[in-house]
């Protein structure tokens, strides 16, 4: 199992580095190529994740930690922090430019310290994505595969937001940063597993970095997500879940 999270991990750090070379097919107009991808992954966490972490909150009770006592719904309220994380560096980006139509930030610009704030936080992402290669909630190799299948499909569409924002530092250094967050995160993976319920914690942090960054794109000001796409991918992989 290890040869194939390590394979995955490589082949999700090489559409980091690569899917630039879709850019031509999958940029403005936005296409529903991105839709679909975006709303598989929104599928995956509806369908897969968030029904896993009713057995997180049970793992998590039963630690006994002090904060359990105080909280209820604790892996949910690390969902939504994990949406608010990225929903406010959602809007220091659009600030930085000043609204989506402006051009991109650059590295010289009054934005340079958003694009690290972006570069830190999305690398930690990527980070917690190749660890949860390794070490997720569900073990087997058909809970690799949708996940990894979700987790490239996601990652596809965020790139396309990413570039968006920061065109030329992104190219030059961002992408190579996320490609070796996700492989720096499976090989701390392969090394160490966590308590079933900071698993259960992680998980719920990147359910809701997912829903975050797909809606973003989805639902924009300029009206250029496309519904119809997405809710084929959405319906189509979420069957697909359901019958695996």
């Amino acid at each position: 199992m290890i040869l194939a999270t390590g394979l995955a991990a490589l082949c999700l750090a090489a559409l980091h580095l690569e899917v630039r070379l879709l850019a031509p097919a999958l940029d403005a107009p936005r296409s529903p190529w991105l839709s679909a991808a975006g709303g598989a992954a929104a599928a995956y966490v509806f369908v897969h994740i968030f029904p896993g972490l009713c057995d997180g909150q049970e793992a998590l009770r039963r630690t006994g930690w002090a904060f359990v006592a105080v909280l209820d719904r604790h892996v949910f309220l690390i969902a939504l922090l994990g949406l608010l994380v990225f929903y406010g560096l959602e809007r220091a980006a659009l600030a930085a430019r000043g609204g989506r139509q402006n051009p991109p930030v650059g590295a010289g610009s009054r934005g340079a310290g958003v694009f690290w704030l972006h570069l830190v936080s999305f690398g930690l992402y990527n980070f917690l994505i190749g660890y949860l290669l390794v070490n997720r909630v569900q073990p087997g190799p058909v809970s690799l595969v949708t996940y990894f299948a979700a987790m490239a499909l996601h990652m596809a569409a965020g790139d396309y937001g990413l570039r968006r924002h920061f065109t030329d530092d992104y190219r030059r250094l961002g992408r190579k940063v996320l490609a070796g967050a996700i492989l720096a995160g499976w090989a701390v993976g392969t090394a160490l597993r966590v308590h079933e319920a900071v698993l259960a914690i992680l998980f719920a942090f990147l359910a809701g970095g997912v829903i975050m960054n797909t809606m973003k794109d989805e639902i924009p000001l300029d009206g250029s997500g496309n519904f119809p796409a997405f809710a084929l991918g959405a319906t189509g992989y979420g069957v697909l879940l359901l019958l695996v």
